[in-house]
């Protein structure tokens, strides 16, 4: 089975094979930054050159989905599709390039499947689990047990909008930081109250590539490798270090972080922000950093 997830920033590809306890086993797992949404946030629209730059990276998906013969696909586009006006040229591009056109999902089935993806690899535990999924455009906010979802929210609070939003300086100025704070914090407020209104959740769980790149850093790896980061646990005070770090370099010194995509240099300081942020206002003093999320959760319901 294959699985595309197209967001606001990137575009992933999960082929996996699937066994009779229900649990995938990768066969390919692929990300390219094509940026999507870039402008989405000021036009309202997707540009000719986001479409063009993620009709490449999906035709290539395409190509390799048929050499290994998947039997069943599913793709689903989420914050910038949902956002954008010529959003029907998006769906027609894919449908032209894979042969079906996107599913484009509501928020609330974004935040499930992110956390589906996510619950079929993480710990046993004795309660209840609040999940974010920090996007490009938005955030997940979702909290469920082992086997069910019991809440969940999805707001329009991601690193490309807040970076195309408040972060125009190199490094970022302390008034730009501010207003970014205050934004994500007016809008966290709001998801937690949905989410996790009576803060039954007693563990975070953060998913997609801020986290994963955040607890890379925090790691002090040479190398990008899941699964050494993949269950790591960090303490808001690591979180709050990197992202000070982060805030504080330009974009070139950012970029030189050998666990750094090239493609998030530029958008890791507002995606650092939210964690910190939601560490901060939910009252929840560490976040387990999982590599599987909705695209595991995409992969699963093909």
């Amino acid at each position: 089975m294959a699985g595309i997830d197209c967001g606001t920033n990137s575009i992933r590809l999960l082929i996996a094979d699937l066994d009779a306890e229900g649990r995938l086993h990768d066969l390919v797992r692929r990300m390219e930054v094509v940026r999507l949404g870039e402008g989405v946030d000021q036009t309202g629209r997707l540009s000719e050159a986001a479409l063009e730059r993620t009709r490449a990276a999906l035709a290539d998906y395409t190509a390799q989905i048929r050499e290994l013969g998947a039997e069943a696909i599913r793709m689903v586009a989420t914050s910038a599709s949902r956002d954008a006006a010529n959003a029907t040229e998006f769906s027609a591009m894919v449908a032209s390039v894979l042969g079906q056109a996107p599913e484009v999902i509501s928020g609330d089935e974004e935040a499930r499947l992110s956390f589906t993806g996510a619950a079929a690899t993480l710990p046993e535990l004795d309660g209840q689990r609040l999940l974010v999924d920090i996007g490009g455009g938005s955030t997940e906010f979702v909290r469920g047990t082992a086997g069910e979802v019991l809440a969940a929210i999805s707001v329009d609070v991601g690193c490309v909008r807040m970076t195309e939003r408040h972060l125009r300086s190199d490094p970022p100025r302390q008034s730009e930081l501010d207003a970014a704070v205050a934004d994500i914090t007016a809008v966290a407020d709001k998801a937690l109250k949905v989410a996790d209104s009576g803060r039954e959740a007693s563990e975070l769980v953060a998913v997609a590539g801020t986290a994963t790149t955040i607890a890379a850093i925090a790691l002090g790896l040479k190398a990008y490798d899941p699964d050494a980061i993949d269950g790591t646990r960090l303490t808001y005070a690591e979180v709050a270090e990197v992202a000070a770090d982060l805030a504080a370099a330009d974009h070139a010194s950012r970029l030189a972080i050998p666990v750094m995509h090239p493609g998030r240099a530029d958008v890791i300081v507002g995606g650092a922000l939210v964690l910190r942020t939601i560490m901060e206002r939910s009252g929840i003093e560490s976040v387990l950093i999982s590599e599987h999320d909705i695209l595991d959760g995409i992969a699963l319901s093909a």
